[in-house]
């Protein structure tokens, strides 16, 4: 009886990447770069694909291309590669693309990053959003490793959307009465009504190359599986409506936005209803009969459907249960907001977010 014998390491310079397909299956490619050409390629994986045959011609249609082709060109040359009637099962082109994006380290994955976490600090809601803005620069710029954050705050508030009207959003009345806080966020999406304790809202801060090769509306449910996980581990299945609507069979529980900044930062950002007073909401925000019928429902309150009522915890629980998630998932580690941070954040709020100018640039 011999020893089998045991493969020689791969040559130096040889590239190689890994890409788990959101509810599908791993895909692995190896390859070379010779004078800034792909060579040697060489997709693999538990995925399924027929006809046999259209494995080389994949690795034949990446072979040649230049090493600085976007994800884009690449899935489209996969695509281009295939011969009719060919079926891929629990992966796609768009993931081929991925993979080797990540394998010439143009693309990264989750444990690519030493990620942070910071939790629920009360700060009034204009510095919150001020801090978005601060701290997707500073991943950006390299400044600060990604982050997850947690928001708290005090004050009644009303924070919309980027591309928001404020005279179409909200009831100037409701505001009043109510003494409602408004302010504008840089990313898009809708207005969220937001009194303290009645909400969970998290902001992510990471590096674009963590979403290289995935498509806008992807992106969403990729950023947010670990909450799912999470809420799963509370009792709560969920799941994506698109574009940016997280549900579960009794209904809306929250919605997403994002921006990408020009340095290479993005901000994911999520909030969820945990006790929304769906009279008080409906009284401030203006809910159009177009998006109420869009959504399929009749009324404000059926869109709301507290966590509180479906996990039956108390609101740190269900933010303690979703940073253990995180960090278990990622091996996040606890971080501060520091003085550098809080100033800037406040010095955006007196030239940007705490001005007129800011707040109605949307008629």
């Amino acid at each position: 009886m011999t020893d089998t014998p045991i493969p020689a390491d791969d040559p130096p310079g040889r590239h190689h990447g890994e890409y788990k397909v959101p509810g599908g299956k791993f895909v692995v490619v190896d390859l070379d770069v010779e004078d800034g050409l792909l060579t040697r390629v060489s997709v693999s994986g538990d995925f399924f694909l027929e006809p046999d045959e259209a494995l080389l011609d994949i690795n034949r249609a990446l072979t040649g291309l230049p090493e600085t082709t976007t994800a884009a060109e690449l899935s489209a040359a996969v695509t281009a590669s295939l011969p009719p009637g060919a079926v891929l099962f629990g992966f796609s082109a768009d993931a081929v693309a991925i993979t080797v994006r990540r394998a010439l380290a143009r693309a990264t994955s989750w444990s690519d990053h030493h990620w942070n976490i910071l939790s629920p600090t009360v700060l009034p809601t204009h510095v919150n959003v001020a801090l978005d803005e601060v701290l997707t620069e500073e991943v950006g710029a390299g400044r600060r490793n990604p982050t997850l954050r947690f928001w708290d705050w005090e004050e009644p508030s009303v924070v919309i959307g980027s591309f928001q009207s404020v005279r179409n959003e909200l009831d100037p009345d409701g505001v009043a009465r109510h003494g409602i806080t408004v302010v504008r966020r840089i990313s898009g999406g809708g207005a969220m009504f937001m009194e303290a304790g009645n909400c969970i809202t998290y902001s992510l801060y990471l590096p674009q190359t963590l979403v290289d090769g995935i498509s806008f509306a992807d992106s969403y449910a990729f950023l947010d599986a670990w909450v799912m996980s999470a809420l799963e581990k509370i009792g709560v299945t969920a799941f994506y409506v698109p574009l940016n609507d997280i549900a579960t069979d009794q209904g809306k529980i929250g919605g997403a936005a994002q921006k990408r900044l020009a340095n290479g930062g993005m901000l994911h950002h999520v909030t969820m209803s945990y006790d929304i007073d769906a009279d008080k909401m409906v009284e401030v925000l203006r809910i159009g009969k177009e998006k109420l019928s869009d959504k399929g429902t009749r009324s404000a309150k059926k869109r709301v459907d507290p966590l509180r009522r479906q996990t039956g915890l108390a609101r740190t629980e269900i933010i303690a249960a979703m940073m253990d998630v995180f960090s278990e998932r990622y091996a996040a580690t606890p971080s501060e907001l520091t003085a550098a941070e809080l100033d800037a954040a406040r010095d955006r709020v007196a030239t940007k977010f705490g001005t007129e100018e800011w707040l109605h640039r949307v008629p």
